[in-house]
């Protein structure tokens, strides 16, 4: 995987650790950043470059981009999806953080995003 992968990666996991309750679990074998119990990002390795997130708002216009598809095992029909972030189609990091609040913000709690808005993520 090139450097430009893993920077990328890596910020996108320091992004996501940053919002309130955050914090990084590894079910599966795969890296994810949860809030509570619950998962708000994949976040892709070596040998699958990717990033999943549910998309209620911008889950359309993410599947219109190449480097997009619906997330696998069912989850796409719940609205993630997965964005190949080695393609040179990816959108940039800042579309990717957007994406990654999103989905943050249909996860977590009204409290932790009451926290979220008082402070500046």
């Amino acid at each position: 995987m090139s450097t430009t992968v893993t920077s990328l990666l890596d910020r996108l996991l320091a992004f996501s650790l940053a919002f309130p309750g955050a914090w990084e679990d590894h079910p599966w074998d795969d890296l994810v950043v949860k809030v509570g119990k619950k998962i708000f990002v994949f976040i892709g390795s070596e040998q699958y470059p990717g990033v999943s997130v549910k998309l209620p708002e911008s889950h359309e216009q993410a599947k219109l981009l190449t480097c997009a598809k619906p997330t696998g095992y069912g989850l796409g029909k719940a609205g993630w999806v997965t964005i190949m972030v080695d393609s040179h189609e990816c959108p940039p990091a800042e579309v990717l953080e957007d994406w990654i609040e999103e989905s943050y913000r249909t996860i977590a709690t009204k409290k932790l995003i009451a926290e979220l808005d008082a402070s500046s993520h």
